[in-house]
């Protein structure tokens, strides 16, 4: 099973790369975050002319927005409020077999990385530690994806020292991060199939002329899995090229394998 999850920055408005992606990807099942789409108005008869029938969406107008579009079955589960203000951030689907799938769109939490001076950044502190509440109960085999806004280790960055005081970066935001993962034992796939410190980024800023050129990437994406699941786990890749394609997102695919 090939499970991908891509921050598209609206589905509406990026769905003729999603259906090239899909077409040269072939995943079984594709998460999707900033949807930037209700429920009523998401363009479902693109994926299902490409054979993604089933469609579990958790949309809110113009911002946020969640979604997972698969091609086999896929049983609608949960939709927690780690924001705890009701905004569409997370969507969660049992698969065959059992195995939990949980998207996620973490916020991004503002310019100034103090609490004190920007709630945006205490939001996001805050919704991490909820997830971690959550992975400290859970209790049944799953796959954790989506946006996470947070890029944890130096290789992570195009330049660690340059971004310690830049949000997603920054040390209490790292910290957060590892006491998630040390929560229910997360196995990071992306790291685990391509090892620090080799480059790694799955995001590029609209800002640069040449986001190739000067690659100013981090890996704010990322795809986590239970210890029994990432033993699965047989291949994962960024879809770089994706960023170079027209009308692009700021974040690239990941894509990854198991074998269940």
């Amino acid at each position: 099973m090939k499970i991908a999850s891509w921050n598209i920055n609206s589905v509406r408005f990026r769905i003729a790369i999603l259906e090239q992606f899909l077409r040269e990807e072939m995943p079984d099942i594709l998460c999707l975050q900033e949807t930037k789409v209700i429920d009523g108005d998401f363009p479902e008869s693109p994926f299902h002319a490409l054979g993604y029938t089933h469609i579990i969406k958790h949309g809110q107008r113009m911002h946020h927005g969640v979604a997972i579009v698969s091609r086999v079955p896929i049983a609608e589960d949960d939709r927690l409020d780690w924001q705890a203000n009701q905004e569409a951030r997370h969507v969660g689907v049992r698969l065959p077999g059992g195995v939990r799938l949980e998207n996620v769109y973490v916020p991004a939490g503002g310019d100034v990385p103090d609490r004190a001076v920007n709630p945006k950044f205490g939001q996001k502190l805050d919704f991490v530690a909820r997830m971690t509440e959550w992975s400290e109960k859970l209790d049944v085999p799953t796959i954790l994806t989506g946006d996470f806004n947070i890029a944890p280790l130096e290789s992570d960055v195009w330049s660690h020292k340059q971004l310690l005081d830049v949000v997603s970066h920054t040390p209490i935001e790292v910290e957060a991060l590892g006491r998630l993962q040390a929560a229910h034992g997360w196995v990071d796939l992306g790291r685990k199939f391509i090892p620090a410190p080799a480059r790694c980024y799955t995001w590029w800023s609209y800002r640069a002329k040449d986001w190739a050129a000067s690659d100013r990437g981090r890996r704010l994406d990322h795809m986590w899995a239970s210890p029994e699941v990432a033993e699965k786990a047989v291949a994962h890749k960024v879809c770089e090229p994706c960023r170079s394609w027209l009308k692009p997102s700021d974040h690239v695919p990941i894509v990854t394998e198991f074998d269940f």
